[in-house]
C-alpha cells in the first residue's frame, strides 16, 4: 500500500512539475504562432463579406452591422469596433479611419481610396494579394524561428553566460596553478569569450526582433513608425522581396485609379498612400512635383523605380487596349512571384546561417574546455 501511495505521489509531482508547465508552454507557443494566421483569416472574412454584399446589391454598412449583431467571436474585436462606428453614423471609409487597428494599413488605405473612386469591387483582388499566404518554406522558417527563440535561444544564451562567468575562470585558475600549457585554440576562445557570448546575444536579439514583428503584425509596425525617421519603412523598402511587394501595390492601385478616371496627380497620391510606407510616399511626392512641372506620368514614375522597368511597363500600358489593369496584370504577377522567390531564399539562408553559426560557437566552446581538460590530465600523468 505504501509503495502504491509513493507511486501515486510521484505521478502527481510529475504531472504538476513537468506535464502541466509543458502543456501550458505548448498552448502559449501555438497561440503566438497562430496569431498572424488568425489576423489573416479575419481580413479575408471581411473582404469576402464586402464582395458578397456587393454581389447581392446590399449596402456594405448594412452588411457589416448585420453580421455584428450575430455576436460571433470569429471576426475579432476590431470588426465590432468598426460596426459600432457605423452604427453611430459614420460612413464606411470614415469608420475604417476610426478603427485603424482592424485591417492592415495597406488594405485600409486601399479600401478608402476605392470608396472615393466609387468601385470597391475592383480593388478586392489587390487587397487579397496583400494578405496572400507566404511560401511554405518562408512560413515554416518563421515558425521554426519562433520555436527556437522561445525554447532554445534563451537557454543557449544563459548557458554560454554561465560558462563564461563561472566555469572558464575556474579552469584558467586551475591550469595556472598546475603550470599547464594551454593550447592556442583554447587560449583564443578564453581570451575572446566575451565576444563569443556577445555574438550569441546578438543572434538572440535579432530572433526576438523578427519574432515580435511577426507576432505583433501591422499593429506593432504602426507603433514603431516615426514620420520624421521612418526606420521600419526604410528597412521594408530595402528588403528585396518587400520592395517588390510595395512596387506591386503601388502599380496595381495606380492602374485601378487611372482606369477609374482619377486625375494623374491624385491617383499617384492615393496609390502612394495605399502602400502605407513613408519612403513610397516621399517618392510619390517627387512624382507629383514632376507632373506639376509638366512631365508625363510614364516619365515621372522613374522617381519611384529608378531601374526604368516601371517606366517601360507604364509606357506600353498607356498605348494598350483594355486599360491599365489589364495591361499591367502580367507584370504584377511577375512582381509577386519574384517577391515570393526572394523571400523563400532569404528564409532558407537565415535558417541555415543561424544553425551553422550556433554550431560553430558550441564547437569552439567544447574544443576549448575539453582541450584544457586533456592538457590538465596529461600534465598530471608522469612521463
Amino acid at each position: 500500500m505504501d509503495d502504491f501511495l509513493d507511486f501515486l505521489v510521484g505521478c502527481l509531482w510529475y504531472l504538476a512539475l513537468i506535464l502541466l508547465p509543458g502543456g501550458g508552454f505548448a498552448l502559449l507557443l501555438h497561440f503566438l504562432i497562430s496569431l498572424p494566421m488568425r489576423r489573416r483569416d479575419r481580413v479575408m472574412f471581411f473582404l469576402d463579406l464586402i464582395e458578397t454584399a456587393l454581389d447581392r446589391g446590399e449596402a456594405i454598412d448594412w452588411a457589416i452591422v448585420s453580421v455584428a449583431k450575430m455576436n460571433d467571436r470569429a471576426p475579432g474585436v476590431g470588426f465590432y469596433l468598426l460596426a459600432a462606428q457605423i452604427e453611430n453614423g459614420a460612413r464606411f471609409g470614415e469608420a475604417l479611419g476610426m478603427a485603424p487597428g482592424f485591417l492592415p494599413p495597406q488594405i485600409n488605405a486601399m479600401l478608402r481610396a476605392a470608396e472615393k473612386l466609387g468601385d470597391l469591387k475592383k480593388i478586392l483582388p489587390a487587397c487579397r494579394e496583400v494578405v496572400r499566404l507566404p511560401p511554405d518554406a518562408a512560413r515554416t522558417t518563421m515558425h521554426y524561428m519562433v520555436t527556437i527563440l522561445l525554447m532554445f535561444a534563451p537557454i543557449a544564451t544563459f548557458m554560454l553566460w554561465l560558462v563564461a562567468t563561472f566555469i572558464v575562470p575556474g579552469f584558467q585558475e586551475l591550469a595556472t596553478d598546475d603550470g599547464v600549457q594551454i593550447a592556442p585554440m583554447t587560449q583564443f576562445v578564453f581570451n575572446h569569450i566575451s565576444w563569443l557570448f556577445s555574438i550569441e546575444a546578438v543572434i538572440f536579439a535579432a530572433l526576438l526582433t523578427v519574432t515580435l514583428i511577426y507576432i505583433g503584425g501591422p499593429g506593432l509596425t504602426r507603433f514603431l513608425k516615426f514620420r520624421g525617421f521612418p526606420v521600419v519603412d526604410w528597412i521594408s523598402w530595402h528588403l528585396p522581396w518587400k520592395q517588390k511587394q510595395l512596387q506591386r501595390t503601388f502599380s496595381a492601385m495606380l492602374a485601378v485609379l487611372l482606369d477609374g478616371g482619377v486625375p494623374e496627380a491624385e491617383a499617384v497620391r492615393l496609390a502612394g498612400d495605399c502602400t502605407a510606407n513613408e519612403i513610397c510616399r516621399r517618392r510619390t511626392a517627387r512624382i507629383i512635383k514632376m507632373l506639376q512641372q509638366g512631365a508625363k506620368l510614364e516619365d515621372a514614375v522613374r522617381a519611384f523605380d529608378p531601374s526604368g522597368e516601371f517606366h517601360w511597363r507604364l509606357t506600353n500600358a498607356a498605348h494598350a487596349r483594355g486599360g491599365f489593369v489589364s495591361a499591367l496584370r502580367g507584370w504584377h504577377e511577375a512582381l509577386e512571384a519574384k517577391a515570393f522567390q526572394l523571400e523563400e531564399t532569404a528564409a532558407n539562408a537565415m535558417t541555415s546561417g543561424i544553425v551553422i553559426l550556433n554550431g560553430v560557437l558550441v564547437a569552439l566552446f567544447a574544443m576549448a574546455i575539453f582541450g584544457l581538460l586533456i592538457a590538465m590530465i596529461k600534465g598530471q600523468i608522469p612521463s
